[in-house]
């Protein structure tokens, strides 16, 4: 018998407290769950050192940043060459004095650091005021031919954005991670909710189908109120985040979705021979006009 072609795939889910030691201690806990589950990959949500303090514009916060490699590169190396397994952890970066990232550390089956992916797309939107924070992305696209599988690491925002998810595969990547931390309004919940949560999925999914890929999404949960110096709240309602984390399979179709509200340890069998399947199968990777798409790299129109 052949080799087996199975990857099992670890995503953690959970709430954020204030205490950043707190916050790394139970997500080591549960990304160790996930390794002790036979998981030989597993990724985090997007910043879970905190709650998710983009809600505002306040300088306070960049005392959460850290150096990369740092202590918390360095805990999460200490499991992956324990178990032998490739961990993705999403970090603030501080890169230097005024330079700061939002950043996805890719450390190896054998605990060495391969590099960090730096978030590309940033977004401004009410309470989600990330420009504020970091600095884009200076890494490119790329993937990672780690000792376990080939992957593609994005981050959150970029997740709408066919062309990195392409740009990756193109790469090799047989497994995207998009560490991730969306809710939703509380007061828009009702008129959007489901028609947000919904489109957040499908982008993603039709990444998988488009690439001929695995798609992975750890998502945070919890309702978060950031308060301002004076102890006021910044926004009353906050966000809720809508975890949901999931992962779908090569031709789209959601192979194991966590629940709304609950801390979650996923693991996932991925089977890597149904990259090879769909790409031979759905062509697209071979029947993409390149000669035609120089116009992408313009703004807009002519």
């Amino acid at each position: 018998m052949g080799a087996s072609t199975t990857v099992k795939v670890g995503l953690t889910q959970m709430a954020c407290g204030e205490d950043p030691k707190a916050n790394m201690a139970r997500q080591i806990a549960l990304t160790e769950r996930a390794l002790k589950k036979g998981a030989k990959i597993v990724c985090t949500q997007e910043l879970f050192r905190s709650p998710y303090f983009c809600q505002i514009e306040d300088h306070r916060f960049f005392a959460l940043a850290e150096a990369i490699p740092g202590p918390s590169t360095d805990a999460f190396a200490r499991l992956a060459k324990k178990y032998q397994a490739v961990i993705v952890a999403s970090l603030f970066e501080k890169r230097a004095a005024g330079v700061y990232h939002n950043t996805a550390a890719v450390i190896d089956a054998d605990g060495s650091l391969m590099g960090v992916y730096r978030k590309m797309h940033i977004p401004d939107d009410p309470l989600f005021y990330e420009k504020f924070y970091f600095t884009p992305g200076d890494t490119g696209f790329r993937a990672w031919k780690t000792k376990v599988a080939t992957i593609g690491v994005l981050v959150c925002w970029d997740q709408w954005f066919p062309e990195g998810a392409r740009l990756t595969a193109m790469q090799g990547a047989e497994i995207l991670f998009y560490p991730t931390a969306i809710g939703w309004h509380p007061s828009e919940k009702k008129q959007y909710g489901v028609a947000q949560h919904d489109s957040w999925e499908v982008i993603q999914r039709s990444h998988a189908i488009a690439n001929g890929c695995y798609v992975c999404v750890p998502n945070r949960i919890g309702h978060e109120i950031i308060t301002a110096k004076d102890g006021t709240p910044v926004d009353k309602d906050g966000l809720v985040f809508w975890g949901q984390s999931f992962v779908a399979s090569p031709d789209g179709q959601v192979v194991q979705r966590a629940p709304v509200n609950r801390e979650t340890v996923m693991v996932v069998d991925c089977d890597l021979a149904r990259v090879e399947f769909s790409r031979t199968h759905w062509p697209f990777l071979r029947d993409r006009r390149i000669d035609a798409y120089g116009a992408l790299t313009k703004r807009f129109g002519d």
